[in-house]
């Protein structure tokens, strides 16, 4: 796991090494075991490497393969990258270090772009031959590392943050209408290529670019998902499907594994959490470090599920660790967690994960995390609805957007205001082909849509604040591959993720499988007073909130009038939704 940032100049002029270098220093916290830097012609490469896979100097980066003519700086980890290297050195490749960069080098070299069908992990990375000048950029099929970029008349820059790219004085910092309309509608979620910088984009999922010295730049998808059973699998029933489940879920746990140091969990006391702790005792990891994280109760609701997560720990004998947050280490963090963040993130569970990961990179380097069990397995209230839905786009919306257009057009200002775009990014999405019924459309667009832009973000920007890895084995895409093809009734019924709670039967006790579905609360930070409240009103009246003019002074007293009554269907708050937009905005000098 590392940061990397680039700059490939057109048309024969020389790179500009200093703000390649200037953005290195913005990601130290990402990489901050070693340094590295690589300019040849007009390509300057700059890396900073946190040690997880083959800790000598011989796997530095950016890597220099002078045979080969091609040089690489990447982020990530490649889980099947010793089955890899043997297929390589088969072929008659010789190696210099033993981690999976260099294999993500070869496998380009003898593969070409097809090379990243190859590779079972997460990664975003960019290779630059020598001798044409032209640069090839892969991010993974999930979109689990990041990777922004801005194209100019006379380069193109990339990194594994956006504020790394305000480096530079000629990108505008103008907000992207689009974006802004999926932030206060589509709870945060910007699909790529949008974020809320007009000139800063992201690269998609699933997909490759390819740049030229002369300054074309073409975009490959390489992945799609596809909710089609074979003919087959048409015959299973849900015992067949939970016991293949768990093949290929202790695959996935298995593989993230992969390491020179050792491996903890994230464990919240939920299902997905305690069933990674139950598979990794399985494969002997009994004394695996674990971490938990609490807040205050407010209002009635619990601020912390530690009594299943001390359960699992007492259950598995791990080594845990629980951590109690309370206003003290919360309200004094809330800046430099939004700091944090590459784009303006909603919801509440940053400033846990924030915390967490904090606490957690004490201990560990690398953990393993239980996102994506929901959006792959179908453990969300809006997924029953859709069953029996025909189109299912109105009872998606109605669950998930924060509000009606109507109230965007009243919440910012009329500059701002256009077309419906989320919603017809999500009709869009629905229409494309490969998944037959409305619950299938929900769940497709969740797993490679909303959980790259929230829950899977805000896991890489938190964790990656204090250099700790995390490796999420539900997106696995292997795994994602089969469970799209599970019946969605398979999925959904009985409460939620049920082939997975009958899988998970042999291996964690029922008291976890069977409990009420918890989240990640912060209750402070939904029903907002004292000083929070006083927080999102200083950043909300602030000079540079009203500079900007992004909201309309009218929409935010009606809301400072009742806070609590203004909560959106995902039970988030909307004073708290623009406070972190304005207040992301302010402390990137925007």
């Amino acid at each position: 796991m590392c940061g990397i940032c680039g700059q490939i100049s057109f048309n024969g002029q020389p790179a500009d090494v200093e703000p390649v270098v200037k953005m290195t220093e913005t990601m130290k916290e990402r990489g901050p075991d070693a340094l590295g830097l690589h300019v040849h012609g007009g390509t300057a490469f700059g890396h900073r490497r946190l040690k997880i896979i083959d800790l000598s100097e011989r796997a530095h980066q950016p890597m220099v393969d002078n045979a080969l003519g091609l040089s690489i700086i990447y982020n990530g980890a490649i889980y099947n990258y010793d089955e890899l290297r043997v297929e390589l050195e088969g072929k008659g490749y010789d190696f210099f270090s033993y981690g999976d960069t260099e294999v993500i080098l070869k496998a380009y070299h003898a593969w070409g772009k097809d090379c990243v069908n190859h590779f079972n992990g997460m990664f975003a990375f960019a290779i630059a031959h020598r001798d044409s000048g032209e640069t090839f950029l892969a991010r993974d099929r999930l979109g689990i590392k990041p990777l922004y970029f801005s194209k100019r008349a006379k380069a193109f820059r990339f990194a594994s943050s956006l504020p790394a790219l305000l480096v530079y004085d000629d990108i505008e910092k103008a907000i992207d209408p689009v974006a802004l309309h999926h932030y206060m509608t589509f709870h945060s979620v910007v699909p790529a290529p949008h974020t809320i910088l007009r000139d800063v984009k992201k690269m998609k999922p699933g997909t490759t670019l390819t740049v030229t010295p002369e300054g074309s730049v073409d975009e490959a998808a390489y992945w799609t998902l596809d909710f089609t059973p074979s003919a087959d699998e048409m015959q299973y029933g849900l015992e067949d499907w939970a016991e293949l489940l768990l093949v290929h879920l202790r695959k996935a746990v298995k593989r993230r594994l992969t390491a020179d140091v050792p491996v903890g969990v994230l464990l919240s006391g939920g299902l997905d959490s305690s069933l990674i702790v139950g598979l990794l005792a399985e494969l002997g990891q009994w004394n695996v470090n674990t971490f938990s994280i609490g807040f205050k109760d407010v209002n009635g609701e619990d601020g912390n599920e530690f009594a299943y997560s001390g359960l699992i720990a007492d259950h598995y004998g791990t080594d845990h660790h629980r951590i109690e947050a309370d206003d003290a280490r919360v309200l004094p963090s809330l800046d430099r967690c939004i700091r944090a963040m590459s784009e303006p993130m909603v919801s509440h569970d940053c400033i846990g994960f924030y915390l967490l990961s904090e606490a957690v990179s004490q201990h560990v380097k690398v953990v393993q995390s239980g996102q994506g069990a929901d959006e792959v397995f179908g453990g969300y209230h809006w997924y029953p609805p859709m069953m029996e839905s025909t189109d299912g786009v109105y009872e998606y919306v109605s669950h998930f957007f924060d509000r009606p257009h109507t109230e965007y057009a009243a919440a910012v200002n009329a500059s701002f205001v256009g077309d419906d775009h989320s919603l017809d990014f999500v009709h869009r999405h629905f229409g494309q082909p490969g998944a037959q019924s409305a619950v299938d459309r929900a769940l497709r667009i969740d797993t490679t849509v909303m959980l790259t832009d929230d829950p899977v973000k805000r896991v890489d920007n938190m964790t990656m604040a204090f250099g700790l890895e995390a490796r999420v084995p539900f997106l696995d895409h292997e795994l994602v591959e089969f469970s799209a093809r599970i019946p969605a009734s398979l999925k959904v019924g009985h409460g939620g993720k049920h082939v997975l709670k009958e899988a998970a039967r042999s291996v964690i006790p029922d008291e976890v499988i069977d409990r009420p579905k918890g989240y990640f609360p912060v209750p402070a930070l939904k029903y907002l007073d004292g000083d929070y409240l006083a927080f999102v009103v200083d950043t909300l009246c602030s000079s540079k909130s009203r500079q900007r003019a992004i909201f309309n002074p009218e929409y935010i007293e009606h809301v400072l009038e009742k806070p609590d009554a203004h909560i959106t269907p995902l039970k988030g708050s909307k004073l708290w939704q623009m406070a972190v937009l304005e207040h992301w905005l302010t402390v990137q000098g925007i």
